[in-house]
């Protein structure tokens, strides 16, 4: 049984060494302020209302995007260094599986950081706490072009002075 266990586990050493060798060493976010920088690209037309990796259906207009190492569900801003534009999507899927690059994604997150013309750019990730998406939130909801926005803000909003009054 011992020589079993040992197979395995050297089986499994040389797999994951493998997967490292063509996929690159991993993006950490480990670092203190949650952030990191590299190349960003985008899929759309041939994944759309395919599955992703979390589960849900794949929308190109979407705002969100594939990283390989952050949970599902998490909100990131990704800055556009070329341009300083910035857009918060939500990671739910995995990849890029391209080795040199950190994020996918959608093409609706491309267009918003004017990604799609080059194809790759060199963007900043950062990840956002809960707190700071409720303020991302109040802030688009006072910009006139994100009015939709308004009513889901006004009930956080509510929320919150429901809670801390009672």
């Amino acid at each position: 049984m011992p020589r079993r266990l040992g197979w395995a586990i050297g089986c499994l050493a040389a797999s994951l060494w493998a997967a490292g060798a063509f996929l690159g060493p991993a993006p950490s976010m480990a670092t203190p302020s949650g952030r990191e920088s590299g190349l960003a690209s985008y899929y759309g037309d041939e994944f759309d209302s395919l599955p992703t990796a979390s589960g849900e259906r794949f929308d190109k207009h979407g705002m969100t995007a594939a990283h390989r190492t952050l949970p599902f569900g998490t909100r990131v801003r990704v800055t556009n260094l070329a341009n300083g534009r910035s857009a918060v999507v939500r990671i739910n899927d995995r990849g890029p599986f391209v080795k040199g690059r950190v994020l996918d994604l959608s093409y609706g997150a491309a267009r918003a950081l004017r990604l799609v013309g080059a194809g790759v750019g060199l963007v900043r990730i950062e990840t956002l706490p809960r707190a700071a998406e409720r303020r991302v939130i109040r802030a688009l909801w006072h910009r006139r072009s994100y009015r939709p926005l308004g009513p889901i803000a006004a009930r956080i909003d509510q929320t919150r002075v429901v809670r801390g009054g009672a």
